[in-house]
């Protein structure tokens, strides 16, 4: 039971975070139906269009699904329900700043979790990351194929410490690479060869379970990266003058 709404606060926030926060604490479970847009109403004091609007949020937001002649079911939570709204606000300001503040959280975050894949990483994980070499060094497909490639393999890693965070950490940011990779594959001569070079070295330390040249190889594989990166950007610089 949802509780009436008074103040003089926008509303449709209002709605948006009691329906939120019953699906986050399980009253209302994945798949399950929530009331009608006349119940909502009813319920919170507010009318239609609040809760019209309040509804469009939380579709936006990954929580729920409209079904026309259904009704509004609770979706399935998922890494997308918690990556797409970081995913959006970063779209908003890919700019030069924000593609190095990318490039940078990489480097922050992701030496450390070819350490933790070192330590953690199961024979299944050993087979899936040298799938996932073999696919971009055998690739002769388009730019956009290389970085998605590439970036499979880099969260495969991810999933690799058997730390279920982390996963949902990284992929907001791995979602903005093709917005970046494609152009540095396509500019960039040696990029693919770095990328297996590179791989490589941090496969091999973890095959190895060598946490601290998983961690350093990773580090200076990125390093690389953050270069290729202002490359791709003083390109489009000089081509924008």
């Amino acid at each position: 039971m949802f509780t009436k709404v008074y103040e003089r606060i926008p509303i449709k926030d209002i709605i948006v975070s009691q329906i939120e926060d019953a699906i986050l604490t399980k009253k209302y479970l994945p798949g399950s139906k929530l009331p009608t847009e006349n119940e909502l109403c009813r319920q919170f004091n507010v009318s239609r269009t609040s809760v019209r609007e309040a509804l469009q949020v939380l579709t936006a937001r990954g929580l729920i699904s409209v079904e026309k002649g259904k009704g509004i079911f609770v979706n399935k939570l998922s890494s997308e329900t918690v990556s797409n709204p970081l995913k959006k606000l970063l779209q908003l300001k890919l700019d030069r700043n924000y593609v190095l503040d990318l490039t940078h959280a990489r480097q922050i975050l992701e030496p450390a979790i070819a350490r933790e894949a070192a330590k953690n990483r199961t024979d299944n994980d050993i087979q899936i990351l040298e799938n996932d070499f073999l696919e971009l060094k055998n690739c002769l497909g388009d730019f956009d194929e290389l970085a998605s490639l590439d970036m499979l393999f880099h969260l495969d890693l991810a999933k690799a410490t058997h730390n279920l965070i982390v996963p949902l950490l990284i992929q907001p940011i791995h979602s903005l690479l093709p917005e970046i990779k494609p152009y540095v594959y396509a500019k960039v001569e040696d990029s693919k060869e770095a990328a297996l070079i590179w791989h490589r070295k941090i496969l091999d330390a973890i095959i190895n379970k060598d946490e601290d040249t998983a961690y350093n190889e990773m580090l200076e594989h990125l390093k690389i990266a953050e270069q290729h990166a202002v490359r791709v950007l003083e390109y489009q610089n000089n081509q924008n003058k």
